[in-house]
C-alpha cells in the first residue's frame, strides 16, 4: 500500500538537497528556500505542478509506475533511492537492471553536452531523455509508452521516416531489427521484449519478413543522414555508449569532418532556442 506521508516527505527531502545546477537549470533569482522549486521538479518529471504539489501534500491519486520512474529521474535518485521511492508509492521496483532509470552521473554528463544531439534509450529503443538539440534534429520527446519507442514507430508510423532520406530506409529497417534480435537473444523470455516483438510481428509485414531472417547485431549504423527543413541535409556520426549491463544507451550524434554539419548544428541551436522559447 502507498505510504502517502512517507512519499511526501521523501519527495520534499530529495527536492531540497538538489541545486538547479545539478539538473541543468540556471540558478535564477535569489531563492528563499534551499533546493529546487516544486514547479521545477514537475517540469523535469513531465507533469503538472498541481499534481506534483498534491503528492508532496500527501494528497491526490496514487502515482503510476511511469510517474514514479519520471520522479526518480527528475530527483536524480540512485538505484537504492529509486527502489525506496517505488516502495513508498506502493509499487514493486523494477529489476536491478537500469531499465528506465537513468543514473544521476549519466544525466549530469549528458546535460553538459549542449552542442550536439544526445539521446538516452533503453535496450528496447525507448527514448528516456534527449537534449534540446535532439528535439530539433529528431523531433521532440513524445509521451510515455510506445510513442517513445523508435523501433515501434519506425515500423508503424511513416512520419518518423521523413527525417531520413528514402534511399536509407532499408538500411535503417535492417538495423532496427538486428539490434532488437540481439536484445531478444540476451533477454529472451522477458515480458516487455516478448510483447514488443509479438506486436510488431502482428502490425508490420516488413518487420515480420526481416525478423524471420534471424540477423543479429547490436546497432552499428555509425553514419546517419538527417533531413531538416531549416538547414537541409545533416551528415552525422552516431557514437553509442553502453551501461555495464548494456540496457541503457547514450547516443551522441557528432558532425562528420569535411561536411558543413558543424555549422548547421550551431545554427539549429539558435533556431531551436528561439522556437522553444
Amino acid at each position: 500500500m502507498i505510504d502517502r506521508d512517507g512519499l511526501a516527505d521523501f519527495l520534499r527531502r530529495r527536492r531540497e538537497v538538489l541545486h538547479p545546477a545539478d539538473v541543468g537549470l540556471p540558478d535564477g533569482a535569489r531563492r528563499r528556500t534551499p533546493g529546487l522549486r516544486r514547479e521545477e521538479v514537475a517540469q523535469l518529471a513531465g507533469m503538472s505542478t498541481d499534481y506534483y504539489s498534491r503528492l508532496e501534500q500527501s494528497r491526490g491519486a496514487n502515482p503510476s509506475e511511469p510517474i514514479v520512474a519520471s520522479l526518480a529521474r527528475a530527483l536524480r535518485c540512485d538505484l537504492d533511492e529509486r527502489d525506496h521511492l517505488y516502495h513508498l508509492a506502493g509499487l514493486n521496483p523494477p529489476l536491478r537492471r537500469a531499465g528506465r532509470h537513468i543514473p544521476p552521473g549519466m544525466l549530469a554528463l549528458v546535460s553538459r553536452l549542449t552542442d550536439i544531439p544526445v539521446v538516452i534509450c533503453t535496450d528496447l529503443d525507448e527514448v528516456l531523455w534527449q537534449n534540446a538539440l535532439a528535439d530539433v534534429v529528431v523531433g521532440p520527446l513524445a509521451a510515455e509508452g510506445r510513442a517513445r519507442n523508435l523501433t515501434w514507430l519506425w515500423f508503424t508510423d511513416p512520419a518518423i521516416r521523413r527525417i531520413f532520406p528514402e534511399e536509407d530506409w532499408d538500411v535503417h529497417s535492417a538495423s532496427h531489427v538486428a539490434d532488437l534480435r540481439a536484445t531478444y537473444s540476451r533477454r529472451m523470455g522477458d515480458p516487455d521484449i516478448t510483447e514488443l516483438v509479438d506486436d510488431l510481428t502482428a502490425r508490420s509485414e516488413e518487420f515480420r519478413e526481416l525478423w524471420q531472417l534471424h540477423e543479429v547485431a547490436v546497432r552499428r549504423l555509425p553514419r546517419k543522414r538527417f533531413l531538416n527543413r531549416e538547414v537541409g541535409d545533416l551528415d552525422l556520426t552516431c557514437e553509442t555508449l553502453l551501461t555495464p549491463a548494456a540496457d541503457l544507451r547514450v547516443r551522441a550524434f557528432l558532425p562528420i569532418e569535411g561536411t558543413d554539419a558543424r555549422e548547421k548544428l550551431d545554427l539549429l541551436r539558435v533556431i531551436g532556442t528561439q522556437s522553444f522559447a
